[in-house]
């Protein structure tokens, strides 16, 4: 409100409609960046652990998890995906995310494994005979799985794995972001992975990522270590 305020009399000073700006004293406050949860190494395979039986249902949670964390995905766009979507061969996928832009994202072994085991073991169980479903995920009728139901299913194994309440599917996609960036991968990338049309939404995974500073300070500074 305060921004508004001072910005409108700052426009009528310029249109010379006021003499005085009686707001050029207001100071303006900087908007409070809450940083993004993120799940360290040993949450994550907390988590990731969770799930380790060979039953449809299991199948297709392991591979849900994994996919998520992977590559990033939104709950929405885990949900989206297609099997035509998915090149196991090749280990990529194509995700259309927010506006409809499609992007292409690698797929690490772990998930590839998983995905492959739903799709050989556990999908074709859920569908009922003759389905056309083209859904990658489905539910126990068989249809595409809601993001409702996605979150169902992740509440579940956040709570088995003892992690925070607020800890959801979105989660693991700023987990992935971090780790890339803990890891040495270059912001530019990260984006192009994330979706992101502006890098300035990718930055604010640089401020949650103080192990990578303080690696990299040690490796580099020459008063860091003797």
């Amino acid at each position: 409100a305060s921004a508004a305020v001072k910005f409108f009399y700052v426009f009528m000073k310029e249109e010379q409609l006021i003499k005085e700006n009686p707001a050029r004293t207001i100071e303006v406050p900087r908007p409070d960046f809450k940083l993004p949860r993120y799940l360290g190494l040993v949450q994550m395979e907390a988590l990731l652990n969770q799930v380790r039986g060979q039953n449809p249902s299991q199948l297709r949670d392991r591979a849900l998890l994994e996919l998520a964390y992977a590559c990033g995905l939104r709950a929405s766009e885990l949900v989206g995906l297609d099997v035509g979507d998915i090149r196991l061969k090749e280990r990529y996928l194509r995700c259309r995310g927010k506006g409809g832009k499609e992007r292409v994202i690698p797929v690490g072994e772990e998930a590839a494994k998983a995905i492959k085991a739903w799709l050989e073991k556990g999908r074709r169980l859920l569908l009922t005979s003759g389905s056309s479903e083209r859904a990658l995920f489905v539910n126990h009728r068989g249809k595409r799985l809601t993001r409702q139901g996605l979150w169902q299913i992740f509440k579940g194994y956040i709570q088995a794995a003892g992690l925070p309440k607020d800890v959801s599917p979105h989660t693991l996609r700023h987990s992935f972001a971090t780790h890339l960036l803990e890891g040495g991968a270059d912001l530019r990338t990260v984006q192009e992975l994330l979706g992101h049309a502006d890098i300035g939404t990718t930055q604010i995974y640089t401020r949650v990522t103080p192990q990578h500073l303080l690696k990299v300070f040690k490796q580099c500074h020459p008063r860091a270590k003797r």
